[in-house]
C-alpha cells in the first residue's frame, strides 16, 4: 500500500479546482473552507496566470489549510509547485510534462491525475497507470472557453469499460446531472464555476455532494 493510500480520503465525490479567475472578489481560502464544509475531500490550484512568486504564496496558503481541514490538495500543471509548497500531487493536462517524468520528480507518495478527452487518450492514460483521470468535456464549460470537443454522456459510457482508473467527469457539469453521470461509470465529479462562481459556494457544493451520497 502506498502512501497515498493509506490516507483514506477514496478518489472519488466532488473534486473541487480551485480559479481565482471565477470570482477574484472571493478568497479560495473560503471557497476551500465552504465545500469542504459541505462534503468535497479533493481540491486543485489552477491559475494560469499568475506569476510563480503569486502562485507560490496563494497555493502555500491553501495547501497550509488543506492539511488542516484533512482534504486532499493538488495543484494544475506544475510539479516544481506541487513540491515546493508540499501539495498532495498535480494533475497534468494532455500538453503538460509527460507522467513518467511527472512521477519520477515527484515519487511514488504523490497523487498524479491526468486529463483525457477521447478514447485513444483515456488507453493510453490505462497504459501510464496515474491515480486518476479526468474525462470531459462533458457538457460545454463555462470556466473553459478553449475547450476540447464535448463528449456528452454517450462519450463517459464508452470509455468507462476501457479503464479501472477512477474518472472524474468534468466541464459544464450541474447538480442536476450527477446520478446520470454516475450511472453512466463515473466515480466523481469535477467542478469549477459550479462551486467557485455561485452566489453561496457552500449551497452549491452540498447540492453536488448531496446527490453523490
Amino acid at each position: 500500500m502506498t502512501d497515498r493510500q493509506k490516507r483514506g480520503i477514496p478518489l472519488a465525490g466532488l473534486y473541487v479546482i480551485l480559479d481565482p479567475t471565477v470570482r477574484p472578489d472571493r478568497p479560495l481560502v473560503k471557497v476551500l473552507e465552504a465545500a469542504s464544509a459541505s462534503g468535497a475531500l479533493i481540491f486543485q490550484y489552477r491559475n494560469k496566470t499568475a506569476s510563480m512568486k503569486q502562485a507560490y504564496d496563494e497555493a502555500g496558503r491553501l495547501a497550509s489549510r488543506a492539511r488542516e481541514l484533512k482534504v486532499l490538495f493538488l495543484v494544475n500543471d506544475r510539479c516544481d509547485l506541487a513540491l515546493a509548497i508540499d501539495a498532495d500531487g498535480v494533475h497534468l493536462g494532455q500538453a503538460d510534462l509527460p507522467y513518467d517524468q511527472a512521477r519520477r520528480l515527484l515519487g511514488p507518495e504523490k497523487y498524479i491525475g491526468l486529463s483525457t478527452h477521447n478514447t485513444a487518450q483515456v488507453k493510453e492514460a490505462d497504459r501510464l497507470g496515474p491515480d486518476y483521470i479526468g474525462f470531459g468535456p462533458i457538457y460545454v464549460p463555462a470556466a473553459k472557453p478553449d475547450h476540447e470537443p464535448v463528449v456528452g454522456l454517450d462519450g463517459l459510457k464508452e470509455i468507462r469499460p476501457l479503464t479501472s482508473l477512477p474518472i472524474f467527469a468534468i466541464g459544464g457539469i450541474r447538480a442536476d446531472h450527477v446520478r446520470a453521470l454516475i450511472d453512466a461509470g463515473a466515480n466523481g465529479i469535477a467542478v469549477i464555476s459550479a462551486v467557485v462562481g455561485a452566489a453561496d459556494a457552500a449551497e452549491a457544493a452540498a447540492q453536488f455532494t448531496g446527490q453523490l451520497l
